[in-house]
């Protein structure tokens, strides 16, 4: 009885939930209150991929599902992005029976970091992706190690790992574990040895903690690494990008299966690398790959992240980066430094985060902003609650101050950019404060 209950206030508040748009962990909540052991009790589709890390999750998730389902398989994933235990559960309690099977032939998770552990204690993936883990939200996530120990517990019981090859944190999960694929990029021309990141993440081996040493770095600790010491390296990757053509907006994978090139709706190297991850996850589901390429060349993601408008008579793209996520706004700060044409840049930091009101932002030091010292990047305005912040931390790249204004005013800033003679604009912004400055323009 109490699995019965537990599945139909799930879906009761799942359908509730739909009607007002909201609802997506609240059904579970319940759910779990009702019988707390109710995941343990669902009979589950033959694949269970789950996907965690600090960046790339969402998107992804949303690329994964699209290549299972063109592939002609029935995959329940939460579209909602509410990655917690609880939203986990309004997934699976709605997409089952009464008698608690569920429908689908695939559920795809997206997990959040810190709370797999507790997901994970009540099923087993066949699948654990590790996309990467960076410095992220410092406020509930601390540092990248203490998110290692905490998604350690929940990558333990998955049966197969999907691990990022050049990520020397995200490697240690195969220390011990023999059913391990590995993805990863492979030496592009133009990469170094040498970081230059505003900090270094990759100093240190994460096995013996001697100074580590690096082939190339595709950016800040992501590359081929190797411990001299202790033997620690990167291992050779299934799944590799042998090019990335950033001007075209293209990369070329390579699987067993051969070469293939694919376009990107994002022209950066971190969106390259959550293709490669799509490919990696849906080929080891056992899609081929050049159904894997023809799904992804027509995906196009419906998370808004890139939105193109006019500002006047300015063409500009918004950049949505993810809260307190220094390399998120790493790549969109390259997006736009290594657009050729003169170009302005707004960045807007009005809300610092979604969850904690702290107004905490040690976190614009960890960002690159010295590569808007471009000398196409005409014109840097900063706006937003925090513009304060904004102005001491750029007094430090060596940035000329004629290029910089500071405005607390969203809407000054938007009249600020009109009045340039730049024809192009990029907006740096996280997303809750997207719709700040898109409600000011014209989305094309």
């Amino acid at each position: 009885m109490r699995k019965l209950l537990a599945i139909l206030l799930a879906k009761a508040g799942r359908f509730v939930g739909k009607l007002v748009g909201k609802g997506s962990s609240k059904p579970g909540y319940y759910a779990l209150k009702a019988d707390p052991k109710i995941l343990q009790k669902i009979k589950l589709p033959p694949y269970v991929i789950a996907v965690s890390g600090s960046n790339g999750k969402t998107s992804t998730v949303e690329m994964i599902a699209k290549i299972l389902t063109d592939a002609g398989l029935r995959v329940a994933y939460n579209k909602e992005g509410s990655n917690q235990i609880e939203g986990v559960a309004t997934l699976i309690l709605g997409e089952c029976t009464l008698s608690g099977r569920m429908k689908s032939d695939v559920l795809l998770i997206e997990s959040d970091e810190r709370f797999a552990r507790y997901t994970f204690s009540h099923f087993k993936p066949t699948h654990f992706v590790v996309t990467n883990l960076y410095r992220d939200q410092l406020t509930r996530n601390g540092h990248p190690e203490w998110v290692f120990d905490a998604l350690a517990e929940g990558v333990k019981p998955a049966g197969k790992l999907i691990l990022n090859a050049d990520d020397p944190l995200v490697s240690l999960f195969a220390e011990g574990r023999e059913n391990t694929v590995w993805f990863g990029c492979g030496k592009l021309e133009g990469l170094s040895p040498e970081n230059d990141s505003v900090y270094d993440d990759g100093r240190f081996c994460p096995r013996c903690g001697e100074r580590m040493r690096y082939d190339y770095r595709v950016y800040n600790h992501v590359g081929a690494y190797f411990c001299p010491v202790c033997g620690y390296r990167r291992q050779k990757p299934a799944y590799e990008l042998r090019k990335i053509d950033l001007a075209a907006g293209s990369l070329t994978v390579a699987s067993r299966e051969g070469s293939f090139e694919i376009p990107m709706e994002n022209p950066s190297v971190y969106s390259a690398y959550n293709i490669l991850v799509a490919f990696a996850a849906a080929s080891e589901a056992g899609v081929p790959g050049e159904k894997i390429a023809r799904s992804l060349r027509d995906f196009a993601s419906r998370m808004g992240r890139i939105v193109s408008f006019t500002l006047g008579d300015h063409e500009g793209k918004l950049l949505t980066s993810k809260h307190e996520n220094s390399i998120s706004y790493d790549q969109s700060i390259a997006v736009a430094a290594s657009d050729p044409e003169d170009v302005s840049v707004l960045v807007i930091v009005d809300a610092v985060s979604r969850k904690y009101f702290t107004s905490e932002t040690s976190w614009f030091w960890d960002i690159d902003f010295e590569k808007l010292a471009s000398p196409h990047v005409r014109h840097i305005v900063l706006a937003g609650t925090h513009y304060g912040e904004l102005m001491v931390r750029f007094s430090f790249t060596g940035i000329p101050e004629e290029r910089i204004a500071a405005v607390r005013s969203i809407e000054e800033a938007a009249e600020l950019l009109k009045s340039y003679d730049t024809k192009k604009i990029y907006t740096i912004t996280c997303f809750s404060d997207k719709d700040k400055f898109l409600n000011l323009v014209e989305r094309k």
